[in-house]
């Protein structure tokens, strides 16, 4: 059994108290900008809020024409940036604890004076925890929705995708064309080469297929030997020329080590958003193309059935 400490109460706790209820109505309510500041920064973890909120705090003390931040977090660029600039800068890289939490830039016509530049120090000293927290946090969200063998997005993010583009193809009659692609027999190649060499053709495949697209599209792993693609202002018959790009793709990437020399061929189901239609009609449908590409024949892509069936 655990033993827990006995805590024995101070003749001096109610003082105590009533002190710490006054430092945080003073803290909550003073006009202090570092004390606003941090008080601020303090309700959100979204690093685009921070930034916004330091430039607005910033600004009442240190005149400028424009902020700007960038930052590489979990393989992605952020950037923010307010304002027109001007030929002057005052460039901070943000270090805490060894680690690198972007560029900071402020951008003015008129020159920087010395007092100016350590009150702008004096304001990212008091930011810099709350932007690391906020940097960390997209890390980690970026972590929740990436597939870690391959480095692309995972179903969550494919989940997340499919409601936003279902509510944007709803609200503004925009097409959106969903393909899911299935390597044909790789159960096959896993008990005869190993997991290994499926890894590694996974990964091959995804980076394949990624060359291929555009950059307006966007790739998933769907899970297992699956995988997912977003087509914006695409219909079905321009993404079905689209997958079979993608199956040509894959069956030109072919893994080589020693006498191992392995490739694999795949199947695509391709549908086409319809209006109203949830986000797991439109993926039941391309699944039901998909099962119907395997079951005659494999290698091969198939349509949807919408009105007039499918092909």
């Amino acid at each position: 059994m655990k033993h827990t400490p006995f805590v024995s109460k101070s003749a001096d706790q109610p003082q105590k108290l009533a002190a710490l209820k006054q430092a945080w109505q003073e803290w909550t309510t003073s006009p202090d900008i570092l004390a606003r500041l941090t008080r601020r920064l303090s309700t959100t973890l979204s690093l685009e809020t921070q930034l916004t909120v330091f430039a607005e705090e910033a600004a009442t003390v240190v005149p400028f024409d424009s902020l700007q931040y960038r930052n590489h977090i979990a393989k992605q660029d952020f950037v923010f940036s307010t304002g027109l600039g001007g030929p002057h800068r005052a460039e901070y890289r943000l270090n805490l604890e060894g680690a690198h939490f972007g560029t900071l830039t402020l951008l003015r016509r008129k020159r920087f004076t010395e007092e100016e530049l350590g009150g702008i120090e004096m304001l990212i000293g008091a930011a810099i925890c709350a932007i690391r927290n906020a940097c960390q946090f997209i890390a980690l969200e970026q972590t929740a929705r990436t597939d870690s063998l391959t480095g692309i997005p995972n179903k969550r993010a494919l989940d997340e995708e499919l409601a936003r583009t279902s509510h944007l193809s709803d609200r503004h009659q925009e097409t959106y064309s969903l393909i899911l692609l299935d390597l044909d027999h790789f159960k096959s190649v896993n008990d005869v080469h190993g997991h290994l060499v499926g890894d590694q053709i996974l990964r091959l495949t995804a980076e394949s297929m990624e060359r291929t697209l555009r950059v307006s599209d966007s790739i998933f792993r769907f899970g297992g030997e699956e995988f997912a693609v977003l087509l914006p202002h695409t219909a079905s018959n321009e993404a079905r020329e689209v997958a079979d790009r993608l199956r040509e793709a894959v069956t030109n990437t072919i893994f080589e080590r020693g006498d191992i020399r392995v490739g694999v061929t795949a199947s695509c189901g391709v549908s086409t958003h319809l209006q109203g239609e949830s986000p797991e009609q439109w993926l039941t449908r391309a699944d039901e193309a998909l099962y119907r590409a395997k079951r005659e024949g494999r290698n091969q892509t198939r349509i949807s059935a919408t009105i007039g069936g499918g092909q």
